[in-house]
C-alpha cells in the first residue's frame, strides 16, 4: 500500500494558508467598514456645518432688517421735526444733540445726519 507523504504536514500547511487568507480578507473588510464609517461622519459634519451657516445667515438677515426698520422709523420721526419751524436758542441745539446721538448709535448715516442738520439750521 502506498502511503501518502506528508499527510500531517500537508494538512497543517493547508490550514495555515486558509487561515492566512481568512485573516487577510477579514482585515480588508474591517478597513473598508472603517472607511465607510469615517466618510459617513465627515458627511454628517459637513451637513451640520451647512445648517449652522444657514442659521447664521438667517439671523444676520433678521438683524439687518430690524436695523433697517429702526432707520425708517427714525427718519419718519425726523421728518416732522425738520418740517416744524425751529424755535430759537436751545431747541435747535437739543435737536442737533439728538441727531448726533442717533448718528453715534448707528441709526443715521453720515449723509442722513448732514441732511437733517442742514434742515434744522435752515429752518
Amino acid at each position: 500500500m502506498m502511503r501518502r507523504r506528508g499527510g500531517l504536514v500537508r494538512a497543517a500547511a493547508t490550514t495555515a494558508v486558509v487561515a492566512g487568507t481568512a485573516t487577510a480578507v477579514s482585515g480588508r473588510v474591517a478597513r473598508r467598514q472603517e472607511q465607510k464609517y469615517q466618510e459617513g461622519q465627515q458627511e454628517a459634519m459637513m451637513e451640520n456645518a451647512t445648517y449652522q451657516s444657514q442659521q447664521e445667515i438667517a439671523d444676520l438677515q433678521s438683524q439687518v432688517s430690524a436695523l433697517q426698520s429702526q432707520q425708517v422709523m427714525s427718519s419718519t420721526m425726523m421728518a416732522p421735526q425738520a418740517a416744524a419751524p425751529a424755535a430759537p436758542g436751545n431747541d435747535v441745539m437739543s435737536q442737533l444733540q439728538q441727531l448726533a446721538g442717533m448718528k453715534q448709535a448707528g441709526l443715521l448715516t453720515e449723509e442722513e445726519f448732514q441732511s437733517a442738520k442742514a434742515r434744522l439750521l435752515a429752518g
